[in-house]
């Protein structure tokens, strides 16, 4: 069964049956940062450690950049994004994903908030 957890970046992580980790934003990231316009994504085959720039996002309010939340491997891309960023404000923690890794260790991802941790972050943001 997949789990879900988020950063304080308001990205989130779901861990996948085979291990893998699928990234998005959350509803919270895509309602502030407004219509995405442009995303480009990470490398497939491409090693990144924990804070490495991983993706690019612009809005019609801002640009900004997805980190990577743990060391590892992208393994696949969201290509339908680079056609409809828009994916990313329909659906956030659907459709709209941006990359799939396999993590170097779970550790890293295992010390990241669960949902309810996630809302009461949110909530302390005013």
């Amino acid at each position: 069964m997949s789990k879900t957890v988020y950063t304080q970046e308001h990205e989130w992580l779901r861990i996948e049956d085979n291990g893998q980790v699928t990234v998005g934003i959350t509803d919270y990231a895509q309602d502030h940062l407004g219509d995405l316009v442009y995303v480009q994504l990470p490398e497939t085959g491409k090693e990144y450690a924990k804070g490495d720039e991983a993706a690019v996002i612009e809005s019609v309010k801002t640009a900004g950049e997805i980190n990577m939340p743990a060391s590892g491997t992208v393994t696949e891309v969201n290509g339908a994004l680079g056609d409809e960023p828009g994916k990313v404000n329909e659906d956030a923690m659907g459709e709209g994903w941006f990359f799939r890794f396999q993590p170097a260790s779970l550790d890293e991802i295992n010390a990241l908030m669960d949902e309810a941790g996630y809302k009461a972050y949110i909530e302390s943001l005013g």
